[in-house]
């Protein structure tokens, strides 16, 4: 089975390069350590019956050790009624499991990433907050429950995170339909939070509202009918799509022309196709699909 690369905007993770030597003593991991063979033989089945959660880390890395620790603990509480874990923790120590990380297209550490189906769905990178990990765990949970693997928990004990000032300010700003000033305090917050993933979401929503106001969305989708290849309408469009919510149509436009674009140009298209990506629920089949076609695309 091949494995869909990850997309490669891990800035506020740590750069593999960049970490020093392994320390020699041995580090308690909780769950599953994932090998090469375990991987296909025992945890992509297991992701048919249960959610897998994959923590791709290494040793060097004191972030990733913070998340296995947040991570474990969290599956030791996340209970069904029958006693069972509601979830499978997977580790991938990727200085040992080289293949394994290579088969990922792991560049930087820690990386979440969930296993729904055998349909592996990037889920954060670098260390969100324990309340943001909380959230993103029941999301995955229930959406995968949805589908018909494994079963929504009971209770957890999901931890509402308080409002940052920012965003405070962010949605005050929304209110009075002030998008610059919505846009600014969402980069303030970034300044502040670098990798927050609600603020990274709250500003590529804003910036997306920016960009398609003043847009006749007849318009642009008649002109880049006419213009296939014309990057900045294409673009335009692929917003417009995302906006009406037409995501498969906005992939689809953009994986095309990833394919038929060189340079910058196909630099440009790729980096506003993960930009788009970041707006979509991370368990969405059609968002799972195009990251595939991505994938083929960029390989």
């Amino acid at each position: 089975m091949s494995l869909p690369p990850l997309p490669k905007n891990f800035a506020s993770a740590v750069d593999l390069s960049t970490l020093g030597k392994a320390p020699a003593e041995e580090i308690p991991t909780p769950g599953i350590p994932v090998t090469q063979s375990n991987l296909v033989a025992e945890v992509l089945p297991a992701s048919n019956q249960k959610v897998v959660i994959l923590i791709c880390w290494s040793p060097r890395s004191a972030q990733a050790i913070s998340l296995l620790e947040i991570m474990g603990k969290y599956q030791e509480t996340d209970v069904l009624e029958n006693g069972e874990p509601a979830w499978i923790l997977g580790t991938v120590n990727v200085d040992t499991e080289t293949q394994v990380a290579q088969a990922l297209q792991i560049q930087s550490v820690p990386i979440a990433i969930a296993i729904i189906q055998e349909q592996m769905v990037p889920l954060f990178e670098a260390v969100p907050t324990p309340e943001q990990i909380r959230l993103v765990i029941d999301k995955v949970i229930g959406l995968a429950a949805e589908r018909g693997v494994g079963a929504p928990l009971e209770k957890s004990e999901v931890v509402e995170a308080p409002m940052e000032p920012e965003e405070i300010a962010a949605m005050e700003a929304l209110e009075k339909s002030d998008l610059a000033g919505a846009k600014a305090q969402y980069e303030k917050w970034l300044a502040r939070k670098p990798g927050d993933i609600l603020a990274k979401l709250g500003l590529a929503q804003t910036e997306l509202i920016l960009r398609v106001k003043d847009l006749d969305p007849k318009e642009v989708l008649t002109l880049a009918g006419a213009n296939p290849d014309e990057i900045n309408i294409q673009l335009k469009a692929a917003d417009v799509e995302i906006a009406s919510g037409l995501n498969k149509e906005a992939f689809t436009r953009l994986i095309r022309l990833i394919k038929v674009s060189a340079g910058d140009d196909k630099k440009t298209a790729r980096e506003h196709l993960l930009q788009l990506f970041s707006l979509v629920d991370p368990a969405d089949p059609e968002l799972i699909t195009a990251r595939k076609e991505l994938a083929s695309a960029l390989y």
